[in-house]
């Protein structure tokens, strides 16, 4: 937000970086002896209008009582620095912000009101102006959980998402999309089927969230093979010379609510239903996509527990989809266990290349997820007729024409890169013999999170058995990796707390993955 300088040089301070990493939130810093802090009655957690030349943006103040600063000066956290751009000669001018209004609809929706659609842009509003800090935010998250959204509240709210944010126009009639739920480790098929599809002569403007629960996320196992920060001119570019790209969603400012929703999210560990609808689809929308497929995974211990749950959640996209103007369809697909071997960036971005390199060793079940995704993409574009996407998808893959389609995008996105080795591993062995029964995903992907993932990308899981696999003892079920020897122990205490994250079963001669 821009607003003029005030007048009064009494509340202004000096500006100093003091390099301190307070991810999305803005923080600034003053010395507790301030005569603004005195006079203004601030104190610790207070929300402060700080404004810089034609830049403002309203910060939470923590108080320092030592020589880290000195009289007359403001300290800036790493995120406010980047909101008001200041150098370090310049001033900055204290003021109370502004009331918080939507903050009265929050608490409506906490104790059961229903919100309208313009009491949700009016929240929206504020959560990307940054005037809500993370007990704000956290706040909302947690009144909207749990199924307290109807299905109007979530138009109005995936509507609200989109209207704060840029949305992409493009002179093609038809821009396919593909999106997964989450929950399942290791299911990077995005990477296989934008290049399939592209390959294809189809649009894919492919925009990813980063990991909110899980040990990567699309747009962090991309990172590690191409540049994903692309701004809305480069990634416009990219798609204009190659048909599809893979970039995060958050450097385009497609939905830029979603984004700062998500950092919240990920510290809650919530990920509910309909705030997902409205993530996903408000994504879609803004990155001017018309016809998006959803994967739906579901499995005892993935995200998505009873196809029941997935047929409704399948519904209900749909028809949300419809209100915003989207062709959506959904896929009901199994998510008993974790798709290929990595999981983590780096180790997921192995196996994408040699699922696209077609190697002898690729993780079938990922080349096949993929092949299937894919040709349910191309028949939803109604380039392909039903029944034949499949067939087109894999003639694709094994002819080269994806494999060269990738390493064109990753070029296009700024250069290709390979993906990284960890220096620290332990390997985990079966304690006895028999047949793997089965495997819990989320204590898999806990373990993988613990080991460093996804902000240390070569950190991570590779996993060596699956379901219906027969195991002697002692023979490596998995191998933990990790950049540091601390995050390795972590990761094993963790480990040794834990029984059968891969359940074998000794009577049992054989155990197949049932599809969902």
């Amino acid at each position: 937000m821009k607003d003029s300088k005030p007048d009064n040089e009494q509340h202004s301070l000096l500006v100093r970086r003091l390099g301190i990493d307070t991810y999305r939130e803005p923080i600034i810093y003053m010395r507790e002896d301030c005569h603004i802090c005195r006079s203004e009655g601030f104190e610790a957690r207070s929300r402060i209008k700080v404004t810089i030349g034609e830049r403002s943006a309203v910060a939470t103040l923590n108080i320092v009582r030592d020589s880290l600063l000195q009289p007359g000066e403001l300290g800036l956290s790493d995120a406010a620095w980047r909101l008001l751009q200041p150098v370090e000669s310049d001033r900055a001018f204290l003021s109370h912000p502004e009331p918080l209004t939507s903050l009265s609809y929050v608490r409506a929706k906490i104790f059961g009101h229903t919100l309208s659609e313009s009491q949700l842009n009016r929240i929206m509003q504020d959560i990307v102006a940054r005037r809500y800090d993370d007990v704000h935010l956290s706040a909302f998250i947690t009144a909207c959980a749990g199924s307290r959204l109807n299905f109007d509240e979530v138009v109005a709210l995936t509507r609200s998402m989109i209207n704060t944010g840029s949305r992409l126009q493009w002179q093609q009639s038809i821009l396919v999309d593909k999106h997964c739920v989450g929950g399942l480790p290791g299911n990077r098929t995005t990477l296989i089927i934008v290049p399939i599809v592209a390959a294809a002569g189809l649009a894919m403007p492919k925009t990813s969230s980063r990991s909110i629960t899980s040990p990567a996320g699309t747009a962090d196992t991309m990172e590690v093979l191409a540049p994903v920060n692309l701004d809305l001119k480069q990634m416009q570019a990219v798609v204009n010379r190659e048909g599809g790209c893979i970039v995060w969603g958050g450097s385009v400012h497609l939905s830029p609510a979603d984004d700062i929703l998500i950092a919240v999210e990920r510290e809650l560990d919530i990920d509910s239903e309909e705030q997902l609808i409205a993530s996903v689809l408000s994504k879609k929308a803004a990155a001017g996509s018309t016809h998006v497929l959803i994967d739906i995974p579901v499995g005892p211990t993935a995200k998505i527990r009873s196809v029941n749950t997935a047929r409704s959640l399948a519904d209900t996209l749909v028809l949300v989809g419809n209100e915003i103007g989207l062709n959506v369809r959904a896929r009901i697909t199994d998510g008993e266990q974790p798709v290929g071997r990595g999981i983590g960036p780096a180790l997921e971005a192995r196996d994408v290349l040699a699922v696209l390199k077609r190697e002898a060793d690729a993780p079938q079940d990922l080349r096949e997820r993929s092949l299937d995704l894919a040709g349910d993409v191309l028949e939803l574009s109604g380039r392909i007729p039903p029944g034949s996407g499949y067939d087109e998808a894999r003639a694709i893959l094994d002819d080269g024409r994806a494999w060269t389609k990738f390493q064109a995008i990753c070029e296009a996105q700024g250069g290709m890169r390979q993906p990284g080795t960890a220096p620290y591993h332990h390997d985990v062995q079966a304690q006895a013999g028999g047949v793997v029964a089965s495997i819990d995903n989320r204590r898999l992907a806990t373990a993988a999170k613990l080991a460093g993932a996804p902000l240390a990308a070569t950190a991570g899981i590779d996993l060596l058995v699956k379901q219906g696999q027969r195991v002697d003892r002692g023979q490596t079920l998995f191998t933990l990796h990790a950049e540091a020897p601390g995050e390795l122990d972590y990761a094993l205490r963790y480990l040794n707390d834990q029984k059968e994250i891969i359940a074998i079963s000794r009577e049992q001669e054989s155990m197949g993955s049932r599809p969902a």
